[in-house]
This record gives C-alpha cells, sequence and structure tokens, in this order.
C-alpha cells in the first residue's frame, strides 16, 4: 500500500500529497482515462455510473458518482454529478483543471466552490510523487468543502486509487 496522504489547508488553497508505489506513467493514466477512473474515482462505497472524459486542454470530464453502500445511510442512492474542464496537460507531469460541482447537464451549481486545481506528477525514488494543489476563490469557499467531508472523501478516493494502480501493474 502507498504511504499516506499529508492534508494542508493554507488560506485559500488546499494542497494535497501523496506517494504511490507506481510508475508515473501509470498514476497519469488513471487520472486521463474513464476506463481507470471508472475503478477508482469516489470515496468507499459510491461509483461512477456516467463517466464522460475529453482528456484535452479545452476538453471536460462530467461524472456521477452514485452511493451503493445502505452502510452509508442518507448518502445510500444519492447522486453527485460534477465536472472538470482541462486547462493545462502536460503528459506524466502536469494536469490543470477547473473543478465544478454539476448537475446531470453538466451546467455549473450555483454557490458552490470551484478551484483551480494543479496536479502535479514527479518520479520520486521509483515511485510517483503526486501533489494537488486547489486554489479556492477564498479560505471561506475551502472551508465550506472541508465542511463537507471532502478530507475523508479524498482520502478514500486516493486509497482506491493506491489499490487500482496495484491491480494495473
Amino acid at each position: 500500500m502507498s504511504n499516506p496522504m499529508t492534508i494542508k489547508a493554507e488560506g485559500q488553497e488546499l494542497i494535497l500529497e501523496r506517494v504511490f508505489h507506481a510508475p508515473r506513467e501509470l498514476v497519469f493514466k488513471a487520472f486521463s482515462q474513464a476506463e481507470h477512473l471508472k475503478h477508482w474515482w469516489g470515496p468507499r462505497g459510491w461509483t461512477l455510473t456516467v463517466c464522460n472524459v475529453d482528456f484535452r486542454p479545452g476538453g471536460i470530464w462530467h461524472y456521477c458518482m452514485k452511493c451503493i453502500d445502505q452502510n452509508q445511510g442518507d448518502f445510500y442512492g444519492f447522486e453527485s454529478w460534477g465536472k472538470a474542464v482541462y486547462q493545462e496537460i502536460v503528459e506524466t507531469e502536469k494536469i490543470v483543471y477547473k473543478d465544478y460541482f454539476s448537475d446531470a447537464e453538466g451546467n455549473e451549481a450555483e454557490g458552490m466552490p470551484s478551484p483551480l486545481i494543479t496536479m502535479t506528477f514527479t518520479e520520486f525514488e521509483g515511485k510517483t510523487k503526486l501533489v494537488s494543489r486547489a486554489q479556492y476563490p477564498s479560505a471561506e469557499a475551502l472551508k465550506t468543502v472541508i465542511d463537507m467531508g471532502m478530507e475523508q472523501g479524498i482520502t478514500e478516493t486516493w486509497d482506491r486509487l493506491a489499490e487500482h494502480l496495484q491491480a494495473m501493474q
């Protein structure tokens, strides 16, 4: 299993770091292809029922996470739609995108925080160090997503990524 993730909130920026026991090309592929994202994106007990990826600058990733775990109480059956609009892609090194809550048609949810996320993939002792920097419009916007349980969700999501990377090798 991979090393634990570090999470830091500084002002209006959320910084996530984790080292994955997989080559950089593989970790990058897991973020860039629908057939991989479907296996790991979302917290435990959730699945992607929709995953449309147009992986290029200006392209959009539109997805729906659905809770399929009856033990999650009121969340069971709940759908959460999201949309990423890619701004910059450097093969195996960097992905920059604007992250939105959305609806099934891809309309951005009003009043929900929409960070600019920069992910860097760096070779690190034969593994991959992934750093995600999410720049929120304000410290209050960052606090909103933290209060929604985003830290647990992203930790479980990246745990699932580590498991998927092992299965890919």
